[in-house]
């Protein structure tokens, strides 16, 4: 016996199609109603604060010793926070800038009697203790070390670039402004136009793509 299309009912494949959409716009308005209750997007700030270049665990820095090259090389900062340098031992250098890292072993080289006037340079290789999130409608969602001068699209791009689904103005960076996490908007078609700048990275930023919702 033949089935009887019913006028006014779907099929199951229509129902399942209805549904998911249903589901999408269900969550579009949590979404909004989140954003209503305080976590709208801001624009992005005219500046972006300094950024973070103090030396962490498992950060690796060059130090010159000028006209001594056997005490120049390369480090990598210890898990206790430390290096282990040419004649004065160990230095502390968690949480120090490159320059005071430079003068702590300018001192020590100096109070120890190993050299008379010695001039000292840090250049820092890797923040490895310094990352950023790029998650959501990207290849490759995931965390990244944090390079010098990294920018909003470099982070997307480590991250396999955009999906074919991703809302590329959507796209937002949230960061801890003075204790509290911030939302800022960043339309990154405007910035690969060359109508905006770049939005420069901070140490722990999380950047997140939206997907289109139609």
């Amino acid at each position: 016996m033949n089935a009887i299309a019913v006028p006014g009912t779907c099929s199951p494949r229509m129902r399942r199609t209805a549904l998911d959409r249903l589901t999408m716009i269900l969550g579009v308005l949590v979404w909004s109603s989140l954003v209503g209750c305080g976590t709208a997007l801001l624009p992005r700030p005219v500046s972006v604060g300094q950024n973070d270049t103090s030396l962490g665990v498992d950060d690796v820095f060059d130090v010159r010793v000028f006209g001594e090259e056997e005490l120049s090389g390369s480090y990598r900062v210890a898990p206790d926070g430390t290096i282990d340098f040419p004649l004065v031992g160990v230095v502390r250098v968690l949480g120090e800038e490159p320059g005071a890292v430079a003068h702590a072993v300018e001192t020590q080289l100096r109070d120890g009697g190993f050299l008379v006037d010695p001039q000292v340079s840090v250049f820092v290789q890797e923040y490895n203790s310094k990352r950023v999130s790029v998650l959501g409608a990207v290849a490759n969602p995931g965390n990244f070390e944090l390079r010098n001068g990294m920018t909003l699209v470099q982070a997307i791009g480590l991250a396999g670039g955009f999906s074919q689904l991703a809302n590329r103005d959507g796209t937002y960076v949230t960061r801890n402004v003075d204790g509290r996490a911030r939302r800022f908007g960043i339309p990154v078609d405007r910035i690969t136009s060359g109508q905006e700048e770049d939005f420069p990275l901070q140490a722990q930023d999380i950047v997140y793509v939206p997907e289109r919702i139609f």
